[in-house]
């Protein structure tokens, strides 16, 4: 199978330059043009992707060349692309900043290697002459023989800098300079305290995005850019494993709400093709699991910042903690795996009670514990892995826990390691989160749990 669609990547020479802001810009000044653009992010972040998604209108997707093999990376791309006119790929720190810092394993550089898609270098300018701008620009050009840059977009410039800028940049780079896009006071969609901003914390974000894209135009060449997204070659896509769906569509209750958020598309999508039947619910506001439900999945998000509203549903945090206890197959990430505990601190340190699944306290470390990417081995045989079998998976988290389980080995590519995570036959969880493309039968596996359940079920009602 042969995807052609016109793409570009935004990367940028280090994390702050305002790729998102400037993704975002692009995606609205090209709707705006009539283009129907899919936007997708590189790496794990679950934070950017609801922000293009709030721009475009559809779900946004991760690339992530780490958490899934090559083969899942080409197809969720191809299925992020279904009805779009072009895609838009923005980059993840700098360009060639990949696994542990030490490789550009699975970063912005890997993934447009991977997907063939030009590259457009987002440079922050300010307090920086042209000639050390252009340094830098060759420095990332000439670093690796296949680049992949194929234009700069400066931004933070000011009109009258501007010139100067594109003239240097271009004699010294041989790069074209697509435009700039001014400082726009109150416009910057970068600096999120800790990451806690998701789109909706956000007022005025139409606004904001809409000022962006018409400053964006105003300044920059879409033509341009346009013209090197159409330059980007078809993509063969290799054949995939078909998942067996394995019997009648099983109920799964997936927690949705503003608490609980962290999901990829793609890999939910998985889920439905092993045979789930996703139902969404709110913890914050539902007083009871959806009826049926066989499976439960508590994915990630900001329960600390929720944790008096979930506290005081206390008819959600019983039927969870019943329906668990019930042996009801259970995947809790990170923030799923912090509102199963007895206790969860809000900002504040007030700590509020949980569901009571995980026999501790969770509250806030003041900075980012054990996190990147990294390898879980299970130490014994359970829901999502026998014992001695591995899954890659990605762990940011600045809340701690006093418990927070062994497991599972959590190794990452430096060598250092640690126990993390509680598995049993029917529950996942803890802080590590993973993807279902990352092992070949993993959504087979969850699905079929939640069949056996339900079969189980089924039989236990009938011997009333």
């Amino acid at each position: 199978m042969t995807l052609s669609i016109p793409r570009l990547m935004l990367a940028a020479p280090a994390s702050g330059s305002g790729k998102t802001t400037v993704t975002c810009a692009l995606l609205q000044a090209l709707r705006e043009k009539g283009e129907r653009p899919a936007a997708l992010k590189c790496g794990p972040d679950y934070i950017d992707p609801m922000f293009h998604t709030a721009v475009t209108g559809t779900p946004a997707r991760n690339l992530d060349l780490f958490l899934q093999p090559r083969a899942g990376v080409l197809r969720s791309l191809a299925q992020g692309c279904r009805g779009a006119s072009l895609a838009v790929l923005e980059g993840v720190m700098g360009y060639y900043d990949g696994l542990g810092g030490n490789t550009p394993e699975a970063g912005s550089w890997h993934l447009a290697q991977v997907t063939r898609t030009p590259v457009v270098l987002v440079l922050p300018c300010r307090g920086m002459s042209p000639l050390t701008a252009a340094a830098l620009v060759r420095g990332l050009r000439d670093f690796r023989e296949e680049s992949g840059l194929a234009a700069l977009l400066l931004n933070r410039v000011s009109p009258g800098a501007f010139p100067k800028l594109k003239e240097v940049l271009e004699r010294e780079t041989g790069l074209p300079v697509a435009g700039f896009l001014p400082p726009l006071e109150d416009c910057t969609l970068e600096s999120r305290h800790l990451g806690l901003v998701t789109p909706d914390a956000l007022p005025g974000l139409r606004e904001t995005v809409g000022r962006l894209a018409a400053a964006l135009r105003a300044h920059a060449d879409l033509e341009l850019l346009l013209r090197l997204a159409r330059e980007a070659p078809p993509l063969e896509l290799p054949p995939l494993p078909p998942v067996s769906p394995g019997g009648e569509p099983v109920p799964v209750a997936i927690a949705r709400d503003r608490a609980f958020s962290f999901y990829y598309p793609d890999a939910l999508e998985l889920l439905e093709e092993a045979g789930a039947e996703l139902l969404p619910f709110s913890p914050l506001a539902d007083r009871s699991l959806p009826r049926g439900a066989a499976g439960l999945l508590l994915g990630g998000g900001y329960p600390e910042l929720f944790a008096r509203e979930l506290s005081r549903n206390r008819s959600m945090t019983s039927a969870i903690k019943a329906a668990i206890a019930g042996g009801m197959p259970t995947i809790a990430e990170c923030g799923g795996f912090l509102y199963l505990h007895d206790t969860l601190a809000d900002p504040q340190g007030t700590a509020w009670p949980m569901a009571g699944v995980i026999p501790a306290g969770a509250e806030n470390a003041g900075r980012l514990r054990r996190f990147g990417y990294g390898t879980l081995t299970a130490g014994k045989s359970g829901l999502l892995l026998d014992a001695g079998e591995s899954l890659p998976v990605h762990a940011f988290h600045y809340w701690q826990s006093g418990s927070q389980g062994e497991d599972f080995t959590f190794r990452k590519s430096d060598g250092r390691s640690w126990p993390e995570g509680w598995h049993t036959g029917s529950l996942y969880a803890g802080f590590p989160h993973f993807h279902f493309g990352g092992r070949p039968g993993l959504a087979e596996r969850f699905a079929a749990a939640c069949r056996r359940h339900q079969e189980k079920k089924g039989t236990d009602h009938d011997h009333h």
